[in-house]
């Protein structure tokens, strides 16, 4: 696809008709009567129909008072909205409820409205909602309200939704990314696209991946699971990621009937759930009714034998309970060496916690940096973007993926191990360095959930890269791959680089009242198992 020009009046007019040209290039087969019809239909209007439409497409509607659309470059949109409305794609007169109504009217029109029945003058418009609300309990049309303004409600969001749908794989993508490109303020990879590379491959595979968004958004804005629950239908489509989607909003729904009380659905739904905590969830609900020995036989199934480590981790927290219940011999923790511990009391700081231990810690010998998450997955992005950013298919089919769709497929390492092995072989010698700084200056700034470029500072790499063993940057990464989903986060907070023997260790902070979290516990765990330098540190302060 080729950039538009923001110093083009209608750089957004172009960006849309690439989308069209891309869809209807790929997806034709895929497309309905409605769709073709609009693609074929726009291309028919007038420039400055088409240029409104994409705007209003591009606003948060679908109702649109005309006093408030005013472009230079369209000029009258009267005019240019008459063949949309012959279309029907816009329409003048949609029934509205009160809530729409109320974030539509200005506060002198309501007022206008009340009458008599109104507040006083000084009241906000906020006070007015309840009156609107009362007189118009079933809504209205807006020229029953008989004000001189227009209003213009958009009547294709659903084609344009799937449109978009079609071109970005999801509906988490919005137009605004063209803008973003356009200005400079994102870049992509770059990653070879051919016609053949798409993110669906049956309409029936669109039509789920709608029916869970929609499941999903009536979640998020409260609606009961129950309900919800009713609504999903079963997967019609064969497609490994929307069977993990479905999955997983269907643990989602079991979650929530748990605390809507519903028991008996919220144990059938995770029954037919197979998705990582499924079962632990189960064994929770055994508890909850003091059903220790079903409990205990369940977590002690075949198929608990979960490579999933935070699974495994839930598994045995539950079994060791359990044995208390029932009298049983508990099963021996595993064991692990506790790391180094600090205690430090400092003064009250008006920063977090961690930068102020940072501060405490500093020297210029031993720099000490707030990291996180983002400094081994930094380096093992650098290292491994020639196996992550392969173009394999399924995995990048539009130009503004800052990620491979499949990442947290389970087979997602599997069908790049090759690559990954030989990015992993450059550990064996020095290599990688001369790899990872490369890849750092070709790809600084790009999007990449891997790369934080406000914390990978280029003096911050090359200390690192002289510090940190190959040894241990190889079994980080292995684990690493071993669980993408899991195992991005949960490292310490700090490292501080002793630049004078190219020495390390990792500190992970933790203020009054906080605890580890289980996935820092396992990053623990394996960092004594494989012997990386890790302290934890405790903090508390000054009291006057």
């Amino acid at each position: 696809m080729k950039p538009s020009s923001v110093a083009d009046p209608f750089y957004y007019l172009h960006n849309f008709r690439q989308v069209l040209d891309w869809v209807a290039e790929r997806y034709a087969d895929l497309l309905d009567h409605d769709e073709q019809a609009f693609i074929a239909g726009f291309a028919r209007l007038p420039l400055s129909s088409q240029a409104l439409l994409v705007r209003l497409i591009m606003r948060k509607g679908p109702h649109f008072r005309a006093d408030k659309l005013a472009y230079p470059e369209i000029g009258d949109t009267a005019s240019a909205a008459a063949p949309l409305l012959a279309s029907s794609w816009l329409q003048t007169d949609a029934r509205l409820d009160a809530s729409s109504l109320f974030s539509l009217l200005r506060r002198s029109e309501l007022l206008m409205l009340a009458g008599s029945d109104s507040h006083a003058k000084e009241s906000r418009k906020s006070d007015l909602l309840p009156w609107l609300k009362q007189a118009f309990p079933d809504g209205c049309t807006w020229s029953q309200l008989g004000l001189v303004c227009k209003l213009y409600t958009l009547s294709i969001g659903s084609i344009c939704d799937r449109l978009r749908l079609l071109f970005f794989g999801n509906l988490s993508q919005t137009w605004a990314e063209f803008v973003l490109v356009d200005q400079g303020i994102f870049r992509y990879p770059k990653i070879p696209i051919d016609q053949h590379s798409r993110g669906f491959h049956s309409r029936h595979a669109m039509d789920d991946y709608l029916a869970i968004h929609q499941c999903r958004e009536a979640l998020d804005n409260g609606i009961p699971a129950t309900d919800i629950l009713a609504q999903l239908p079963p997967l019609r489509s064969d497609s490994s990621w929307l069977a993990q989607r479905h999955a997983r909003l269907r643990f989602r729904l079991a979650r929530q009937l748990e605390r809507e009380g519903a028991w008996q659905q919220a144990w059938d739904t995770y029954t037919h759930c197979d998705y990582p905590g499924s079962l632990v969830r189960r064994v929770r609900l055994l508890e909850q009714r003091a059903d220790w020995s079903a409990a205990w036989a369940l977590s002690h199934q075949p198929r608990c034998t979960s490579t999933d480590d935070a699974e495994q981790q839930l598994l045995q927290r539950a079994q060791h309970r359990l044995a208390g219940k029932l009298g049983k011999p508990r099963p021996p923790k595993p064991a692990t060496e506790k790391p180094d511990t600090l205690t430090l009391t400092l003064p009250p700081a008006e920063t977090c916690v961690e930068l102020a231990v940072s501060t405490h810690l500093h020297n210029p010998n031993r720099p000490v940096h707030y990291v996180e998450n983002s400094l081994f997955n930094g380096l093992f992005g650098l290292l491994c973007w020639d196996a992550l950013y392969t173009p394999l298919p399924g995995a990048f089919f539009h130009p503004f993926q800052s990620v491979p769709a499949d990442l947290y497929q389970a087979d997602f390492v599997s069908r790049r191990q090759a690559l990954f092995d030989q990015c992993l072989k450059r550990l064996q010698d020095d290599s990688y360095k001369a790899c990872i700084e490369h890849n750092w200056r070709a790809l600084h700034g790009l999007q990449s959930p891997f790369l934080d470029w406000g914390v990978l500072k280029q003096p911050l790499l090359r200390s690192a890269l002289q510090c940190l063993p190959a040894l241990h940057l190889r079994v980080i990464f292995q684990r690493m791959l071993s669980d993408l989903h899991n195992n991005r986060s949960g490292f310490p907070d700090l490292i501080q680089l002793d630049l004078e023997h190219n020495d390390y260790r990792l500190i992970e902070v933790k203020g009054p009242g906080d605890r580890l979290q289980d996935n820092q516990r396992r990053w623990m765990a394996f960092a004594a198992q494989h012997g990386i330098p890790v302290a934890l540190c405790h903090v508390s302060w000054v009291t006057t």
